[in-house]
């Protein structure tokens, strides 16, 4: 009776082995899911990394985890303004500053690209010049400035205040430079680049870029190999395969690019609503960065403390000075004030600031509610006739003269040159037919009210005119310095093109009203003022969340 028992059991405990395990799922970590084959075999199997960690937070950055939220005025609005009707959205997720550019970040910038490119050089001089913030935006014929004007960039007084008179351009260049320092130094310390190398090895010639490492590693740093395998001795890499040379991009240890944060993704964050729990109260219910619908703090340590730096009055640019006072009668050092819920600071007030988007009076949600963004400008690597991409070199350095008059190059040393996309990648497509998509259904044929599908006389030309009829000024390099037309014509009725760009939050020289994080105004982007900063954003690979709440393997 005991024998047929156990039997029983082991008959039970077998069956239940078996359905266990073919109701588990495989772990496909090691092996192909497709094949069945071996990764990383070194017999020569496909090279994966299995081992790759959750994407690293870069310096400076926070993360902010996306959803959706209501985009566009939703409070005051004693203007009737119609530039930011309220549209539902929908951001991913992604990493921003928690800060404000400061001036030591922008003079680490400037430092580097001096030292690279010295000015005494006739070849380089224009490449620093261009990267110079307008310190004369702080004059004013009928004030006395001249403080700001001399000391506000460099002086380590102001080093952590936010850094302005920089142009829309110049903070793209920017955004550019940082992402190619930060991977830079992550590959050193991985030990896959000569210690020390992006301080004394570098020159013009010599630089460093990230797109250029990833598909043409050999060609950077100037092709200088004893910097981009330098580190091949060090003890981190002396047990990993001798053919795995370089950093690819299925390893997951460089960084996506820094950049401009868009305008849904900016006025999301300025929003902070992470810590919500009420479905309603997104809908409008927010009319600051923090909670609550004043611009002094209720709570009881800080109970009539402003919340942000603004212009409370006319005359009044902090308050009677005392407690009362807001500390700051310009801009204020950054974390001078709480953050948001997401953990950033300074979302309203202090300076406003650039946004990746270009400018148009209307959010074409009925086209797209999903990472909304205007500006696209689809490029892609030039290939050589040698079937290798081409960079840019010292003596193929483009530079570009802006509508004011200044001088900025369009592109730098050690850069995979950028082409823009052809029919080749457009015939047939249903997500875009062109390479320029600033103006895609605004100022084109199919977006004016004009347009019938059986209208021919209507050409583009005309359509662009009617909608967008900015002036036209041209300022070109001359025998005899710059040759400036301005555009006289007195039939122009707007300053709206595709070479102005949104900028959001309220400044130090704004009413309360601009504080909300809806309000949106543009400037051009290559001009500056005293009141406009920026941020950096990074996009968000993998995963919604950062802890990978819902991630299954």
């Amino acid at each position: 009776m005991q024998k047929t028992t156990v039997i029983n059991l082991l008959i039970v405990a077998a069956f239940s082995t078996i359905l266990f395990s073919c109701n588990k799922s495989r772990d496909y970590k090691s092996s192909s899911r497709a094949t069945g084959w071996n990764l990383n075999d070194k017999d020569g199997g496909f090279q994966y990394n299995p081992k790759a960690k959750e994407q690293e937070t870069g310096p400076g950055l926070v993360f902010v985890e996306g959803g959706t939220f209501t985009m566009g005025k939703v409070q005051d609005d004693p203007m009737r303004d119609w530039n930011n009707t309220p549209t539902q959205q929908h951001v991913q997720s992604f990493y921003m500053d928690e800060t404000e550019v400061t001036n030591l970040m922008y003079l680490e910038y400037l430092d580097w690209t001096k030292k690279v490119y010295p000015p005494e050089n006739e070849n380089y001089k224009l490449i620093y010049q261009g990267a110079l913030p307008d310190t004369l935006v702080w004059r004013n014929r009928l004030g006395f400035n001249e403080t700001m004007t001399n000391n506000y960039l460099r002086h380590p007084a102001y080093a952590d205040y936010p850094v302005v008179g920089v142009s829309w351009i110049q903070a793209v260049e920017f955004s550019k430079w940082r992402s190619d320092r930060v991977n830079e130094l992550i590959l050193e310390e991985e030990g896959y680049t000569k210690r020390g190398a992006r301080l004394t090895d570098v020159d013009a010639s010599t630089t460093f870029n990230t797109q250029t490492y990833l598909n043409s590693p050999s060609d950077t740093y100037g092709g200088n190999l004893e910097i981009t395998q330098g580190g091949r001795t060090s003890e981190r890499l002396v047990d990993r395969d001798s053919t795995h040379l370089f950093v690819q991009l299925t390893d997951g240890l460089l960084l996506p690019e820094y950049r401009l944060p868009t305008e849904a993704e900016w006025e999301y964050a300025a929003l902070g609503l992470g810590s919500l729990r009420s479905y309603n109260v997104y809908r409008g219910k927010k009319k600051y960065p923090w909670d609550g619908q004043y611009t002094r703090s209720g709570e009881r340590r800080t109970r009539g403390d402003q919340m942000a730096n603004f212009k409370q009055g006319d005359g009044d640019y902090g308050g009677i000075a005392g407690w009362s006072d807001d500390g700051a009668d310009i801009t204020a050092a950054v974390k001078s004030y709480e953050p948001n819920d997401f953990g950033l600071y300074d979302m309203a007030g202090n300076v406003a600031e650039w946004v990746a988007d270009v400018y148009r009076p209307i959010v074409d949600d009925q086209f797209n509610d999903f990472n909304y963004f205007r500006g696209n400008v689809y490029t892609k690597n030039s290939i050589g006739e040698d079937g290798k991409i081409e960079l840019v070199t010292t003596e193929s350095i483009v530079y570009d003269t802006l509508s004011n008059g200044k001088i900025v190059a369009r592109n730098m040393p050690g850069e995979i040159l950028q082409v823009p996309v052809d029919e080749n990648e457009t015939y047939l497509r249903t997500q875009f037919s062109q390479s320029d998509n600033r103006n895609f259904r605004d100022g084109d044929k199919r977006s004016t009210r004009n347009f019938q599908a059986f209208n021919d006389d209507l050409d583009e030309q005309e359509t662009t005119r009617l909608m967008y009829n900015s002036p036209k000024h041209s300022v070109e390099p001359g025998e005899e310095g710059l040759e400036r037309q301005y555009d006289q014509e007195n039939t122009r009725t707007t300053l709206v093109n595709d070479e102005v760009r949104v900028f959001k939050g309220g400044s130090w020289r704004d009413r309360n009203y601009w504080l909300d994080p809806a309000q949106r105004r543009y400037f051009p982007q290559d001009m500056a003022t005293d009141y406009i900063g920026f941020r950096n954003a990074m996009s968000r690979v993998g995963s919604k969340s950062k802890e990978g709440k819902r991630a299954r393997n």
